[in-house]
C-alpha cells in the first residue's frame, strides 16, 4: 500500500470519529497545526519519527506537548498512530483529512496560476466564476508565473482548467505547423 492510501484510511477513520462527535472542524484546524510544527520544527519531526527513541518517550512528550490545547479523541488517535509506527504519515493524514472535510462541505480547494498577482477583486470573480463552474464552493489558492503570459490555469483534485495565452499560441502553432504539411 502507498503512503497516500494509508493516509487516508487512517483521515477517513478519524473523520467519522469527528463527525461522530460533532468536532470534525476542530480535528481539521488542530491537525493543521500539527502539520505545520512538523513542518516547521525539523526537531520536532524528527523526535517524532526517529526509530531509535522509545515509543513510551513519544506518546508523553506527545501528550504533554498536546494534552492541554488539542482534543482528547485527536491526542488519542495521534497516540494510535504512534503505535502503529506511522507517524511519518502525519502530514499526508492532515491533508487527506482536509479534503475529506472540505468534500463535506461541498468545497474544493483549487490552485489558480495567473501571469501577475491578481488585486482582491480579481481573486473574488475568479473563485466565483469556479464556484458557479463547478457547481462547489472554490477555496482559491492564487499563485503567480509570469511564464504563462496572461489568462489563467486552475488545478483542482486531479484536473487541470489551462486557458492561459501560452497554451493557446502553442495551440495556434501546431495547427499552423499541420496545416503547412498538408498543403
Amino acid at each position: 500500500m502507498d503512503a497516500t492510501t494509508i493516509a487516508r484510511s487512517y483521515a477517513s477513520a478519524l473523520h467519522e470519529i469527528g463527525e461522530r462527535h460533532e468536532v470534525a472542524d476542530r480535528f481539521a484546524e488542530e491537525l493543521q497545526r500539527l502539520a505545520r510544527l512538523l513542518r516547521e520544527e525539523p526537531r520536532a519531526r524528527h523526535f517524532l519519527e526517529a526509530p531509535t527513541i522509545d515509543a513510551a518517550d513519544k506518546k508523553r512528550a506527545l501528550r504533554a506537548a498536546l494534552g492541554a490545547e488539542f482534543h482528547p479523541l485527536l491526542v488519542n488517535f495521534l497516540l494510535v498512530v504512534l503505535d502503529k509506527r506511522r507517524q511519518r504519515l502525519l502530514g499526508h493524514i492532515a491533508a487527506e483529512y482536509r479534503t475529506l472535510r472540505d468534500d463535506a462541505k461541498g468545497h474544493v480547494r483549487a490552485e489558480v496560476t495567473l501571469a501577475r498577482e491578481p488585486d482582491e477583486r480579481q481573486e473574488e470573480d475568479i473563485a466565483s466564476a469556479l464556484s458557479n463552474k463547478l457547481g462547489r464552493v472554490v477555496i482559491p489558492h492564487f499563485r503567480v508565473d509570469p511564464r504563462i503570459l496572461g489568462g489563467v490555469r486552475v488545478r483542482y483534485e486531479d484536473r487541470v482548467i489551462d486557458g492561459t495565452l501560452r497554451r493557446r499560441l502553442i495551440a495556434m502553432r501546431r495547427a499552423m505547423l499541420s496545416a503547412e504539411l498538408t498543403e
